[in-house]
C-alpha cells in the first residue's frame, strides 16, 4: 500500500534514504552541514497537487548511520526525472530535486561566498547570525546533545556574518530564488541576543523587503521583544525542545541550568499576546522523550496562541546522539496528526504566509493529509483558505522594502 505525500515525508524523516553511486545529483542542492546540522540531508520535493497544497519540501537524511539501511532508494537522474523506490513493497514515488541556486557561489562585496552566509531550507532562507552558541564554550560544554552548531559554524559556514553580507545574500535569494522568508537564528548569547539581531531585522525590512523570522534563546527582560516587533519582525520562535523535565535537563544541560523550561513558555506567551495569531511558534523534538509528553508540549504551545514546530529527532553525525536510533514512523505519524488537530481546535491560521515551505520539519499544514475528514476538518480548512485570501494584502505590504532598494 502506498503512502500519501505527508506519510512519505514522515517515513523519510524516520528512515532516511540511500543514494546509489550511479545516481547523478548533478545540479541538485548539495548536502550542507551548517548550524545545528539538521540540514545535512538532500533537499527533495514530493508532489501533492491537491487542494490542500501543491508540494512538500523535505531535507531527507542521507549521511546518518540509520539512512544507510533505509528501504528507500533514489533512482533516475536529471534527464529522465527522479523517483523514490520503497524496496519493501516496490512502490515508486515521483520526486524532484530542486536545483542549487546560482547565487550560492557568488561572492559578497567582502568576498565571502553567499552559501557561507545563508542556505536554502526548502523555500526559506536560513542564516545563523550569531557566533557559536555560548553553551559550546563552557568546560565541559553545555551544548544540547543533539546539536552540532559548535562544529559547523566557522567551519562549514562563516562565523562572522557582516550586515552587508546578509543584506546582499537576502537580495540574491529574493530576486533569483523568489524567497519571501528569511529565518535568522542563533544560539545562547547571554542577554545580548536580541540586541545583536535587531540591526539585521531592521536592515532586511528596510532594504530588502522580506518576511523575517528570529529564533534566539529567551531573555528574561521580555520588553526587549517589543523592539523586535516594532522593527517589523514577522515571526518569533522559541526552542522549548522537551516537555518532560528530566529529558529537558538531560538533553539540554545549558538551557536547563541557565533558562529553565518555564522561561521558554513565558516568552512564548508574552510574544503571542503582542503579535498576530500564529506569528509565534514553539519548537519541540519528537522521538526522544515519552510520546505523551510530546503531545502535552504541543497542546501547551497551542494554548498560548502559538503553533507547534515539531522536529522529528535526527541522530546527526557528529552529535552526542549520533548512535541513537531514529524514531518509529507510526508514533511520529500520530504526533503530526495531533499537531494539526491542536491547531484546528485553537483556530491557528497555519499556512497563511506566501511561499514558506520549510524542509527540516513536517509543516503543520502538511499534516492535514493525516487526519479524518470530519465537519471540523472542513470548517478549519475553509477558515484557512479565507485567512490566506484576507492576509494577501498584509503580506504584500510587509514584503515591500521600506526604503529604496539598491540600484533604484
Amino acid at each position: 500500500m502506498s503512502l500519501n505525500p505527508c506519510e512519505l515525508e514522515i517515513d523519510l524523516f524516520c528512515r532516511g534514504m540511500r543514494v546509489p553511486d550511479h545516481v547523478s545529483l548533478a545540479g541538485a542542492r548539495g548536502v550542507s552541514r551548517t548550524r545545528a546540522g539538521l540540514g545535512s540531508g538532500l533537499e527533495l520535493v514530493i508532489p501533492v497537487g491537491s487542494r490542500l497544497k501543491e508540494e512538500i519540501w523535505i531535507n531527507v537524511p542521507v549521511a546518518e548511520r540509520f539512512a544507510t539501511v533505509s528501504p528507500y532508494r533514489l533512482d533516475g537522474g536529471p534527464a529522465d526525472g527522479y523517483r523514490l523506490i520503497d524496496e519493501r513493497t516496490g512502490t515508486e514515488y515521483p520526486v524532484r530535486l530542486p536545483p542549487e541556486p546560482p547565487w550560492y557561489e557568488r561572492l559578497t562585496s567582502r568576498d565571502v561566498p553567499m552559501n557561507r552566509i545563508g542556505v536554502m531550507q526548502g523555500t526559506a532562507l536560513g542564516i545563523y547570525i550569531n557566533r557559536v552558541c555560548a553553551f559550546w564554550d563552557y568546560r565541559p560544554p553545555l551544548n544540547c546533545r543533539f546539536c552540532t552548531t559548535g562544529q559547523n559554524v566557522g567551519a562549514n559556514e562563516a562565523s562572522d556574518k557582516a550586515l552587508s553580507d546578509v543584506i546582499e545574500t537576502c537580495w540574491a535569494a529574493r530576486e533569483e530564488s523568489g524567497t519571501t522568508f528569511v529565518h535568522l537564528n542563533g544560539g545562547f548569547q547571554g542577554s545580548r541576543g536580541i540586541e545583536f539581531a535587531l540591526p539585521y531585522v531592521t536592515a532586511i525590512k528596510e532594504r530588502v523587503g522580506m518576511l523575517v523570522g528570529v529564533q534566539l534563546a529567551p531573555e528574561r527582560d521580555f520588553t526587549r521583544y517589543d523592539a523586535l516587533i516594532a522593527a517589523g519582525v514577522d515571526h518569533l520562535s522559541f526552542c522549548l525542545e522537551f516537555m518532560d523535565p528530566d529529558w529537558f535537563a538531560r538533553m539540554c544541560p545549558g538551557k536547563a541550568r541557565v533558562h529553565g523550561q518555564q522561561l521558554f513558555l513565558d516568552a512564548i506567551a508574552y510574544c503571542s499576546a503582542r503579535m498576530p495569531r500564529g506569528a509565534v511558534s514553539g519548537e519541540i523534538i519528537a522521538g526522544l522523550e515519552p510520546y505523551d509528553r510530546t503531545l502535552e508540549a504541543i497542546d501547551r504551545i497551542v494554548s498560548l496562541g502559538a503553533f507547534p514546530t515539531v522536529c522529528i529527532f535526527r541522530p546527526t553525525v557528529g552529535s552526542d546522539l549520533e548512535d541513537w536510533p531514529s524514531p518509529g514512523y507510526e508514533e511520529m505519524r500520530k504526533v503530526m496528526a495531533h499537531a494539526y488537530d491542536a491547531c484546528r481546535r485553537r483556530w491557528i491560521p497555519i499556512g497563511a504566509a506566501p511561499n514558506i515551505e520549510t524542509s527540516l520539519v513536517v509543516n503543520p499544514d502538511d499534516a492535514a493529509m493525516l487526519v479524518e475528514r470530519t465537519a471540523g476538518f472542513y470548517c478549519y480548512e475553509a477558515f484557512r483558505a479565507v485567512a490566506r485570501v484576507v492576509a494577501r494584502p498584509l503580506f504584500h505590504h510587509r514584503l515591500q522594502p521600506r526604503v529604496s532598494p539598491p540600484g533604484h
